[in-house]
């Protein structure tokens, strides 16, 4: 039986991939954080018929040194996008290192409300030192301290966005009650590092939980929806992709750089004129291709047996996704190797993906430790 269509997740973060790329944006510099530029691309990017994009962010700068550029966060770009689009699914990177998971919580699920449904949640960690300055907490140090946040801080989003049943609302004019208190669910969490209390301020995200992204290994695999993947080879990229949905994963996407040829210049010209200025750090965690639209497209091939979907991160953001747009994108949906969103449909229907029950509601306990939600006071006891 032949495996469902790739769905299509694109970075929009600033100008590209490459440290350097604003040098070869198609933009004033001082544009890069105006609502035009950023209306431009998500508008491209749901045109070409991509399922979902992701928007990248830190309490940092994104880069240092020679070519320091600044950012807005990524919530309030994806509400922006949200409310200028109309199928696409729209997934800001937050980490829970030294955020608090009430506000993220909050955030996302009023970006879903927002969005009819199409809000996504990219899970991350804040791995500088220079960030818990930033945001004046002791510092998490450590590949095991910082995974453990990010799964405490996962959990506790999601039983926030659990503690409101889904009929919790009944604005009943016949009692003057607007909520069912037996459907509002205010819960204790205690973790290693903090404990939390109470019930979202928000109520129930329309897909009940927006979809959650996170790199392969970060958290465990059934608190995801998402697995991001990657390797350096095409054969290990899907392998990690079939491991994952072993694990518990729904679904694997992989991530993959793209420098991809242009009508005046290779993808290797193209990459060499930015090495002039700032090396490109090849990740041991992504797929890097260079070269053309057809090879793009036969790799994406060779991907679709064994993964569900992948995530692009384009070398120049002006020029590459022009080249997905009018050669890739098209090819794959004449092949139906991949399939775009529908319009009046949720991120998570348009993923595959069945909408949860609140576990209150179900009845199910979705981690063995202790399942727990939320958060109106957060009880510090690093």
């Amino acid at each position: 039986m032949p495996r469902p269509a790739l769905r299509l997740a694109v970075e929009l973060d600033g100008d590209g991939a490459h440290p350097a790329a604003w040098r070869r944006a198609a933009h004033a510099p001082g544009d890069l954080l105006s609502p035009r530029r950023l209306a431009r691309s998500a508008a491209a990017a749901e045109n070409a018929g991509f399922t979902l994009v992701t928007l990248d962010d830190s309490i940092l700068p994104p880069s240092s040194g020679a070519d320091p550029v600044g950012r807005i966060g990524a919530v309030e770009r994806a509400a922006f996008i949200a409310a200028s689009t109309s199928v696409l699914g729209v997934a800001p990177v937050l980490a829970t290192t030294y955020a608090e998971p009430f506000h993220v919580s909050s955030q996302l699920s009023s970006l879903d409300h927002a969005s009819a449904g199409r809000a996504g949640w990219v899970v991350s960690v804040e791995e500088d030192p220079a960030a818990a300055r930033a945001w004046g907490r002791p510092l998490v140090e450590g590949s095991a301290a910082l995974a453990r946040e990010a799964h405490d801080g996962l959990r506790v989003v999601r039983d926030l966005w659990d503690s409101w049943e889904d009929d919790a609302v009944i604005r009943s004019v016949a009692t003057s009650r607007y909520l069912d208190r037996e459907r509002l669910h205010a819960i204790d969490f205690t973790g290693e590092t903090y404990s939390v209390k109470g019930p979202s301020i928000v109520p129930r995200p329309p897909q009940g939980r927006p979809v959650v992204l996170a790199r392969q290994g970060l958290v465990p695999a059934g608190l995801t929806d998402v697995a991001l993947v990657g390797a350096a080879t095409a054969a290990e990229t899907g392998a990690a992709g079939e491991a994952a949905r072993a694990a518990g994963a729904p679904l694997a996407f992989a991530e993959i750089e793209v420098a991809l040829d242009t009508p005046r210049e290779s993808a290797r010209d193209r990459i060499a004129d930015l090495e002039r200025y700032s090396p490109w750090e090849e990740r041991p965690d992504r797929l890097r291709y260079t070269g053309s639209a057809d090879g793009l497209v036969s790799l994406l091939a060779e991907l679709a047996a064994q993964v569900d979907g992948v995530r692009l991160l384009p070398l120049v953001l002006d020029e590459d996704l022009a080249v997905l747009s009018r050669l890739v994108l098209p090819e794959l949906f004449v092949r139906r190797l991949a399939t775009r969103p529908l319009p009046g449909t949720t991120l998570r229907t348009s993923l595959g993906l069945s909408r949860p029950l609140s576990r209150f509601a179900s009845g199910t306990d979705t981690d063995s430790a202790t399942d727990t939600a939320a958060a109106l006071v957060r009880e510090e006891t690093r």
